[in-house]
């Protein structure tokens, strides 16, 4: 019987999908949204029993985000230019601790007001405005969700060819302009279906899946370095490389590149309040310091090593652990190739967890909140992603999409840049947070729901540099965009801080003083409190009538 009403509840389930109406999801009581309009708990402010981050659970979710294959092989593409080891560790370095700038100043808004990053943009673009931006890191996390997942099926591969040495012998019957073998399409399902079920974990409940991949990523790649250096007899010949590139181009190319390592991060710069959102305390955020370029470096040398040894070892530089782990044979050779791909699938999935699904499934949520929540928004991303996109011919047939993809750092510094500068400066660190879910709050700043200091401040930071991303991605223009080609060598640098400062300028000359309150305002509650500190004690007085305060509408 209990098997039956359990398949008759499955069947009026589904049944009730089948119109638009039966995807409503309930309308959360604990929203400070209008009447009538639609929220849910995973938009709304994080309630305090999932406030269970703590500094440590940020320490882990960094390595989990920065221990990717990706940062194993950053060293690479410095190198491959033309630059020596050492410009390669300066990047890193200080390419991570500029980023860290609006990983602190944005976390700490999630940290202090627990909002998702959707809610936080309104403050500063305005209610209709925010969804250009929520959009354009959305977009931003499917892309790069669906090339972690195709890295994380590589991994795969070594796991089941380490077992089963006869998988890589698999017939192929999928043509070769779709992009991928049967073989790796397999893979390609298998890492997916492992996937899918931890990405439908919630956020507040990820701690120990941080701490697990941090734990074997770290034991693996230092036991792959090991096994490289003792292999070759040493660490290799890449220390004493001479330079590609000399003079006033060797310049412009550190400065591309460092501008690229922070560009990477920019994704995360910009809705790092999806995750501090669920710290107990803010001391958390500060320790994105350390964590982040001490993270990046580590693993960084690590691809260094062990691309140097293995031109020794396999008479090439390979700075991809996966295809060095794809050189180890006999029973001891493929037992580490099992460990190597099993610790990139981990941390592939990690990555994903951190940087993109959960990030693009808060801003499809925040959006849509009527029909999606968090769990639907990971599900619709991991099948966007995964499938709609097939990463497999962005990675084999569009190296300008890649190029293209890295550029997108342009349209992601000015949005973190106006996140930053609205709460520190333009607001002094005072928010109305019911204000934010409010369609004609204060945040609305006119009918259009636009703050044009905001779309001032973002073309102003903008359109310099799209000439040269256009040439990242079409080299044949080069030579007709002139001096725009250098600027967009720092465009990170350029974007964050011309955005930063017009931003705050416009808003000193220009203010909108219906978006400021003199105290952070938590809940409707507090408006009376607020208003006392903003007519000061002096006044107090006069706005005492029979013993009560009057205070100033929300």
């Amino acid at each position: 019987m209990t098997i039956r009403e359990r398949i008759t509840a499955v069947k009026v389930n589904l049944k009730s999908k089948t119109s638009k109406e039966g995807w409503v999801l309930p309308r959360q009581t604990t929203s400070f949204a209008d009447p009538g309009v639609w929220t849910n708990i995973d938009c709304d402010v994080t309630p305090p029993e999932r406030r269970t981050w703590s500094a440590w659970t940020m320490f882990g979710y960094w390595f989990s985000d920065a221990l990717n294959a990706q940062s194993w092989m950053a060293p690479a593409s410095i190198i491959a230019l033309g630059l020596t080891w050492r410009e390669a560790i300066v990047c890193i370095i200080f390419g991570s601790l500029v980023c860290t700038v609006p990983l602190v100043l944005n976390g700490m808004i999630g940290a202090r007001l627990h909002i998702p990053f959707p809610v936080a943009m309104r403050a500063s673009f305005g209610w209709y405005f925010s969804r250009f931006g929520v959009v354009t890191r959305a977009i931003t996390a499917l892309f790069w969700h669906a090339i972690q997942t195709y890295t994380g099926s590589t991994a795969m591969t070594q796991i089941i060819r380490s077992i089963w040495p006869s998988y890589l012998d698999i017939p192929n019957h999928i043509p070769e302009g779709v992009g991928i073998t049967t073989q790796g399409m397999i893979s390609h399902l298998i890492f997916w279906l492992v996937q899918f079920p931890i990405l439908l974990i919630p956020p507040h409940k990820l701690k120990w899946f941080f701490v697990a991949k941090c734990v074997l990523v770290i034991t693996t790649s230092v036991a792959v370095v090991i096994t490289m250096t003792s292999k070759a007899g040493g660490t290799g010949e890449i220390w004493k490389l001479p330079y590609g590139v000399e003079g006033n181009a060797r310049s412009w190319l550190i400065l591309s590149s460092l501008s690229s390592i922070t560009g990477g991060w920019a994704t995360m710069a910009t809705n790092i309040p999806d995750f501090t959102r669920y710290l107990k305390t803010d001391k958390g955020v500060y320790w994105q310091v350390a964590f982040l370029p001490g993270i990046q470096l580590m693993l960084g040398l690590f691809g260094i090593i062990c691309c140097s040894a293995s031109k020794v070892v396999y008479g090439k530089y390979l700075w991809d652990p996966l295809e060095i782990a794809a050189q180890w044979d006999g029973p001891a050779g493929r037992a580490g190739a099992f460990w190597v791909g099993l610790c990139w699938v981990v941390a592939q999935i990690g990555t994903n967890l951190s940087a993109n699904v959960i990030s693009c499934a808060n801003d499809i949520m925040c959006l849509f909140p009527k029909y999606i929540n968090i769990r639907r928004g990971v599900i619709i991303t991991t099948i966007t992603a995964a499938w709609i996109m097939q990463p497999w011919k962005i990675i084999h047939s569009a190296q300008s999409l890649l190029a293209f993809m890295a550029g997108l750092g342009i349209f992601l510094a000015p949005i973190a840049a106006m996140l930053s500068a609205d709460y520190w400066v333009t607001h002094g660190q005072k928010l109305d947070v019911p204000g934010l879910y409010r369609a004609h709050g204060r945040y609305r700043y006119n009918k259009w729901g636009t703050n044009w200091r905001a779309l001032i401040a973002f073309l102003v930071s903008v359109v310099p540099t799209i000439p040269g991303m256009a040439a990242s991605v079409d080299p044949s223009i080069k030579g007709n965009i002139g001096g725009a080609e250098k600027l967009y060598y720092m465009f990170y640098f350029w974007g964050y801080t011309s955005a930063f400062v017009v931003y705050i300028t416009l808003s000193h000359f220009f203010p909108a003083p219906e978006t400021h309150v003199p105290a952070t305002i938590y809940e409707d509650t507090d408006v009376i409190s607020a208003a006392e500190e903003e007519k000061g004690e002096s006044d107090l007085g006069d706005e005492k009538k029979g013993g009560e305060v009057q205070s100033s509408p929300v």
